[in-house]
């Protein structure tokens, strides 16, 4: 197999006419692509970009059968000499579900070149924490899973796709994308790709992690010195922090939130966050006119260069075609790329943008939860707010808390 790689060592190769392309194209080209500071970027880099040239090759199934929802491909490639300054001598990429995710990526909104242009074009970045990696145009993350997380994913999948079916796609859930598994040095390392609940434009000033509980659920303060703290429920409650959305905006947030709740009860699923970013209008105003102050003008220009220029038949990555419009002005933002996205009401004492999502969903209650459970109850009382209870307490508790949030 250690010609392999060459099917694909260009991200932009599936914009080609499909027929087999020369090796000796690819000997001749300055090597580029899949270069990060670390191998299983590289590797997955890759794996992503010869998945979607063989998916491409692959006929979108007219439905998707219950084998879609085990199916994996698996590719092993042994001392190639190609790309070999970037990419380690031997690896193994696994997809999981390959149809399951293209469809799912479909319903999303989501087309594939724009997803390899995102994910393979330039390396993923790390976050302050390192737990998860943002592709290089913030559209995406992917997130590093144990392989029990891969069997959760597995057992929930087809009820997940279903969801997905029966909402439109419109849902606070994540948007699962793909998941695979990456093994360089015999070490696997299983990866989740969804879409970035944030913006890839609008700078997040404050953000919460909410779960509707109040025992232990305090920012630590090795938490609140960080640039961009993740504040929990205690801080949310002694901030007086208040979500300011139009009546109907919160009604909506709320059906959504209720189907998505019903969806997780039933797949016996808690311990989920909501998370909650924040961007402030005026502060971000002020920020614009510090930094243009600060910065010269070719420095502004080079920004603006972030997204590789290609002719305007290529894909520009998932948020690529907003660069074609106009310039969008503060606190605006692309409904269909920034899908978490929703404006506070008119009149609302602060002008924000506000990111709302449904977070680490893939616990289920289980022997360890029912463990966790007995021992709080025994520390804090039977009737106290605890975190670990069964999954209809918490989505009742998680409701009720959410539906206080709005001012």
């Amino acid at each position: 197999m250690s010609s392999s790689p060459s099917a694909s060592s260009n991200p932009l190769n599936s914009l080609a006419p499909k027929r087999k392309t020369k090796k000796k194209h690819f000997v001749q080209q300055k090597v580029e692509v899949f270069r990060a500071s670390d191998p299983v970027l590289s590797v997955l880099m890759w794996g992503i970009s010869h998945s979607i040239n063989e998916l491409n090759q692959v006929p979108v199934p007219v439905m998707l059968l219950p084998d879609d929802f085990r199916a994996s491909t698996k590719i092993k490639v042994n001392n190639h000499l190609f790309n070999k300054e970037n990419l380690p001598g031997q690896f193994k990429f696994k997809e999981y579900c390959p149809q399951v995710f293209r469809n799912l990526r479909e319903r999303f909104g989501i087309e594939d070149q724009d997803y390899q242009v995102s994910l393979a074009r330039s390396p993923p970045f790390r976050d302050e924490d390192g737990l998860l990696l943002t592709s290089y145009d913030r559209t995406l993350v992917v997130k590093e899973i144990s392989s029990e997380e891969v069997e959760e994913m597995h057992s929930v999948l087809s009820e997940y796709h279903q969801h997905i079916v029966t909402c439109h796609g419109s849902t606070l859930l994540p948007q699962f994308l793909a998941m695979y598994r990456v093994t360089v040095e015999s070490e696997d390392t299983y990866l989740l790709v969804m879409r970035n609940m944030f913006s890839h434009r609008l700078h997040i000033h404050r953000k919460y992690d909410l779960k509707g509980s109040l025992v232990s659920r305090e920012a630590s303060f090795k938490e609140k010195v960080k640039e961009l703290p993740t504040y929990k429920d205690v801080d949310f409650r002694n901030n007086m922090q208040k979500v300011y959305v139009c009546d109907e905006e919160k009604e909506r947030i709320l059906d959504k939130l209720n189907r998505d709740l019903e969806f997780l009860v039933r797949m016996r699923i808690m311990d989920y966050s909501l998370l909650l970013g924040i961007h402030d209008i005026e502060r971000a105003e002020r920020e614009e006119e510090d930094e243009e102050e600060t910065e010269s003008s070719y420095e502004e220009e080079d920004e603006s260069c972030q997204f590789p220029a290609h002719d305007s038949m290529s894909p520009k990555g998932i948020a690529g075609y907003m660069n074609a419009f106009k310039p969008m002005g503060p606190g605006e933002f692309d409904p269909y790329v920034d899908v978490y996205a929703i404006q506070s009401a008119v009149g609302a004492p602060l002008r924000e943008v506000y990111f709302m999502g449904l977070i680490d969903v893939l616990t289920q209650y289980d022997t360890k939860k029912k463990a966790a459970h007995a021992a709080k109850a025994v520390k804090h009382g039977a009737g106290a707010e605890i975190s670990t209870i069964h999954p209809e307490q918490y989505a009742k508790r998680f409701r009720e808390f959410i539906a206080k949030i709005f001012a």
